[in-house]
């Protein structure tokens, strides 16, 4: 299978697939059954991973991780403010991953970036310092940023009314969701750069000393 294809089904079976499910089974059932049934997607898809690769798929298991969080927060339940803020629950956990990450021998963002980028050189280049520091950096970042969001959205579902909050809440979660994307973006270009030159000046003084 082309490294394409296995992303594609990656994000069609942890991400999409289980919420358009979600969506379509809430308006027939309860949020809990429907939820439950949704979480099942990403679970069967995550223990075929394991089957076959012997080892976590780092994305998959993060939506998993998602999903079985939201549904203990709806199994809960819990009066409305705490019903608005089940989504941030959720995003400032994740937050909190990626910045515990940080101190793991290798953070979050590498196994994620590893997921998706099929350049055979990716793993590699983990021996570099600088490398790591990216990957380091990139995970703090998201971390900060998913744990903001969550703090931002939480303090407005309890200041706000619920209109309010229900009119501005998608603006807060796409905008820093979306700051977080584009500092990845241009961020990575830089580190590339920056990357390839610290490679090439690195085999420069191995073959000097050959």
């Amino acid at each position: 299978m082309s490294k394409r294809r296995e992303v594609i089904l990656t994000l069609l079976f942890n991400g999409i697939v289980p919420w358009l499910l979600y969506i379509w089974l809430s308006g027939q059932m309860s949020s809990l059954a429907a939820l439950s049934i949704a979480t099942a997607v990403p679970l069967i898809e995550n223990v075929w991973h394991l089957a076959r690769h012997r080892k976590f798929d780092a994305f998959g298991a993060l939506m998993l991780f998602t999903f079985v969080l939201t549904l203990v927060l709806v199994a809960c339940g819990g009066s409305e403010k705490m019903l608005l803020v089940r989504e941030s629950m959720v995003t400032g956990s994740v937050g909190l991953l990626f910045l515990a990450s940080v101190g793991f021998r290798q953070p979050l963002m590498f196994h994620l970036a590893g997921r998706f980028i099929s350049n055979p050189e990716f793993k590699g280049n983990w021996q570099y310092a600088y490398f790591r520091f990216v990957m380091r950096l990139m995970s703090a970042v998201w971390g900060i940023l998913l744990l903001s969001e969550a703090a931002v959205r939480t303090y407005m579902a309890f200041e706000l009314s619920t209109a309010q909050f229900l009119a501005l809440s998608n603006f807060v979660l796409y905008g820093f969701i979306g700051a977080a994307i584009v500092w990845t973006a241009a961020y990575r270009k830089h580190s590339a750069r920056r990357l390839a030159a610290i490679k090439q000046t690195a085999a420069m003084a191995e073959a000097a000393t050959a």
